[in-house]
């Protein structure tokens, strides 16, 4: 048995929970998730107990795999749309800058351009201060993808350590080139 597959899903106050066949739908104060999921895995819904429970109906390899994955996407759904979900996103570098302009963001990272950053689906980015990003929404999974999208505009140098980084990321460094008239000798 699966040991994050057995285990019950609470339900928070304000969440609903509504299953039909194989897609779940969850919604809460964040909003509204609608996922799909496999026909071998059951889910089901326990009002008395405010939790859910996720089951497999065989002992195939494949249904084994599923069972955790269900269990945990069930249970970030459900955080989801009652806490939600953030990424923040530090600029590093001389000139890097990011400006609110209504519900999208304005980044100056070293080009001679800006670059416009618009939400996914329902996230919602907020430019904390000059230098941070924050992405925010119930979908973990967007809010990740938009994150990483945002940190592929420009990607931190080993160099200099310039670039959009996450903010518990740790950029190991590389020395840089030696030779005549740096002041090493060989």
């Amino acid at each position: 048995m699966s040991r994050i597959g057995k285990l019950p899903v609470p339900v928070p106050a304000g969440v609903e929970v509504k299953v039909d066949g194989v897609t779940v739908t969850v919604k809460g104060k964040l909003g509204e998730i609608r996922r799909s999921f496999a026909p071998s895995i059951k889910i089901v819904p326990d009002a008395t107990k405010k939790q859910i429970v996720v089951e497999r109906a065989s002992e195939l390899a494949t249904d084994k795999a599923l069972h955790g994955l269900t269990r945990t996407l069930v249970a970030n759904m459900v955080k989801g749309v009652s806490t939600g979900f953030s990424v923040n996103l530090d600029l590093i570098g001389t000139g890097y800058r990011v400006e609110q302009k209504g519900k999208s963001v304005v980044m100056q990272v070293g080009f001679s351009h800006p670059v416009p950053v618009d939400p996914l689906g329902s996230n919602l980015l907020k430019a904390e201060t000059q230098t941070r990003l924050v992405v925010s929404g119930p979908d973990k999974e967007l809010v990740g993808q938009q994150a990483a999208r945002i940190r592929m505009v420009k990607k931190p140098n080993v160099y200099t350590g310039k670039g959009i980084k996450y903010e518990t990321e740790v950029i190991r460094r590389k020395a840089g080139k030696t030779g005549p008239g740096t002041g090493s000798s060989a």
